[in-house]
């Protein structure tokens, strides 16, 4: 059996009285695009902290390629290969588009010493130009990434996301407040990467449309916990699934 990219095992938070996610376990394997959703409170942002090691749950662990992700710095966990976006921006809006690219990778390459005394871009020029052109924001290349609109930045962070060639992607809600034009360039941009590079997604999304299209599998939390699990279509026809999103 191959292993898993990520696996969660029985992730618990619990904040005082409230348990934000109970027992929660699920695994992705390589390749894989997977969505996780559910209503407002169900959890979703909690569970990916605890994935990323910015929360230490309660019980419970979870492993990226075998190692343990509690309490891990977000550059080492970039070390291990994993990307993130984030609900927030965190392009730098002062800075130009490339800059912004290549700052993303500048702390994978090298040690501190040639990153002190080498390159000023620590030779990442070619492979940000290389991003920003998949993305398609060659045109944007020196603009101000504070002056491009939202949906252009949200492209900008995936860009910066993949700077480090990593092998599992967990995105924040990337369709949060673009448009249906740019959102559909995304999405097609990141099933392409995922099909030419075989790297490994997971969705964080309230934009069920959005959702349905780009992953391959789904898994549903509501009050902290997995209620359903399965293909596009086998959510949509899901009677849980319905209830909790329409308060049924």
């Amino acid at each position: 059996m191959t292993a898993s990219v990520l696996s969660v095992r029985n992730i618990s938070k619990q904040f005082g009285g409230i348990r934000a996610v109970n027992d929660v376990s699920f695994d992705v394997q390589k390749g894989e695009i997977l969505g996780l959703i559910g209503p407002n409170g169900s959890g979703k942002s909690t569970l990916f902290n605890c994935i990323l090691g910015q929360l230490r749950p309660s019980a419970g662990h979870c492993q990226i390629n075998g190692q343990s992700t509690d309490g891990v710095r977000p550059a080492d966990l970039s070390l291990m290969g994993v990307g993130r976006t984030f609900q927030q921006l965190s392009v730098f809006p002062r800075m130009t588009v490339l800059d912004n690219v290549i700052l993303a990778g500048q702390e994978h390459e090298g040690s501190m010493l040639s990153r002190l005394f080498g390159k000023s871009d620590a030779g990442l020029t070619d492979k940000a130009e290389q991003l920003i052109e998949f993305f398609n924001l060659t045109p944007y290349r020196d603009t101000e990434a504070g002056s491009l609109s939202y949906g252009q930045q949200k492209l900008v962070d995936a860009a910066m996301a993949f700077m480090a060639g990593p092998g599992i992607v967990l995105l924040d809600e990337p369709a949060g407040g673009v448009n249906l034009t740019m959102l559909a360039h995304l999405k097609e941009r990141l099933m392409t990467y995922n099909r030419e590079h075989g790297t490994t997604f997971v969705v964080i999304e309230h934009n069920m449309e959005f959702v349905m299209s780009l992953c391959t599998r789904i898994i549903v939390l509501a009050q902290g916990e997995i209620i359903a699990e399965g293909s596009p279509e086998e959510i949509r026809a899901n009677q849980m699934v319905i209830d909790a999103y329409l308060g049924g």
